[in-house]
């Protein structure tokens, strides 16, 4: 009887064991299919994020020991006009940016969510083009195109008798040019998020609508933003990060000037890279990044659906 008993106490414990292997795989195995991202999201994106805010705290250029300086580079920013002027041009480019941008992606969407246009995949792939296409090359189109002494849009005024405009080297022109430059490049890329908004709503109620006399301006006010109101703030979330981290456009197109006026965060961010000043520029990152979360919360909270 005793070693019945133990056998079947070492059965029991021996399945025991078995179940609880079999608990422990179906519960391991989700964590092993996600471990490879996990470690590449921590190997490049928390520890060089980790890293970077350390490295705001000290003064360090890239070789030998980072010197602990602690808010002293945050200090030198918030006090340094400079840096200010930098996050002046970009609310600037914002403003000329933003609404014209989201009120012309949202009218082409409107017009490319007409089922009875015709070659209306054709229109889309066509301003789609623009987004896909290298932005530096894009922008020495925009050099050729508005060069104040041989540039083809002054050419053009010239027919008429009008004077040449120096788009690029003035700083009443030099940002509208800039801001003309980022609507033409990324307004495809505005349009085809707001029509995958547009194709989410139900044609019932716009049809509801025109029954009981709605015109399409009333129902595009009344139905259809509304409904959309999630895509448009994610729509501006997006394009308020890339206006604050501009750096291509006006690096290559007007080098910052003229005097700094087109200086943006993202520009002024990178002369502190560029200077190996790598603790000041980690700082000014980090502050870049409050007040882009800052901007994007209060948008969210502005556009924010009713219900």
């Amino acid at each position: 009887m005793t070693a019945t008993a133990a056998e079947t106490a070492r059965a029991s414990q021996a399945g025991s064991m078995r179940r609880w292997r079999r608990s422990a795989r179906k519960w391991l195995w989700p964590y092993l299919f996600v471990a490879p991202f996990v470690a590449v999201f921590v190997a490049f994106s928390v520890y060089p994020l980790v890293f970077t805010f350390r490295l705001s705290f000290t003064r360090w250029h890239g070789t030998g020991p980072a010197q602990w300086v602690g808010w002293d580079n945050y200090g030198y920013l918030l006090s340094n006009p400079a840096f200010w002027d930098s996050l002046q041009n970009s609310a600037v480019l914002w403003l000329l940016v933003i609404p014209a941008q989201m009120l012309l992606a949202l009218a082409i969407a409107l017009l490319l969510n007409n089922a009875a246009l015709r070659l209306r995949n054709l229109y889309r792939v066509a301003i789609i083009v623009p987004f896909v296409t290298p932005l530096v090359a894009v922008a020495q189109i925009w050099i050729v195109l508005f060069d104040k002494d041989y540039g083809a849009i002054n050419s053009a005024l010239g027919l008429f008798g009008l004077p040449e405009v120096g788009w690029l080297v003035t700083s009443q022109w030099a940002k509208p040019t800039l801001a003309l430059l980022f609507i033409w490049k990324t307004t495809g890329f505005i349009m085809i998020i707001l029509l995958s908004g547009l194709q989410s709503i139900d044609p019932a109620y716009n049809d509801a609508a025109a029954i009981d006399g709605a015109g399409r301006l009333r129902q595009v006010t009344s139905i259809t933003l509304p409904l959309i109101r999630r895509t448009l703030m994610f729509a501006v979330v997006m394009q308020t990060l890339a206006v604050f981290q501009m750096f291509t456009e006006p690096y290559v197109v007007t080098k910052g000037g003229p005097y700094s006026s087109t200086t943006t965060a993202g520009l002024y961010l990178y002369n502190h890279i560029n200077r190996a000043d790598l603790g000041t520029g980690s700082a000014n990152s980090f502050l870049l990044v409050v007040i882009v979360m800052g901007l994007s919360l209060l948008f969210v909270r502005l556009l924010r659906p009713k219900d």
